[in-house]
């Protein structure tokens, strides 16, 4: 049985679009990935493991207060990863 965090899907399909509105911020894989990271221990989990699970996880995703939420914690995760970048500074 192959388990699955439907939020990752959903914080991966929208931190390019919140990026955007952070010019300054590091978009190496390090920073990307820290971000990703933060954002999905700061939102609720949605796990999946079926095709008709991942459907209505699609929809119920689709609410506003998930979208609302989720690019909240993109941002907020931004913050912290552009005030604590964990690359090497000469990347």
């Amino acid at each position: 049985m192959e388990l699955k965090n439907f939020m990752e899907d959903i914080v991966l399909s929208k931190m390019e679009e919140v990026l955007r509105q952070y010019p300054n911020c590091c978009t190496c894989e390090n920073c990307k990935r820290d971000i990703a990271i933060l954002a999905l221990n700061h939102l609720p989990p949605r796990y999946i493991s079926t095709e008709k699970g991942q459907i209505f996880a699609r929809v119920e995703s689709m609410g506003s207060e998930y979208a609302v939420e989720t690019v909240t914690q993109i941002a907020d995760a931004i913050e912290v990863v552009m005030a604590h970048p964990r690359h090497e500074a000469n990347k």
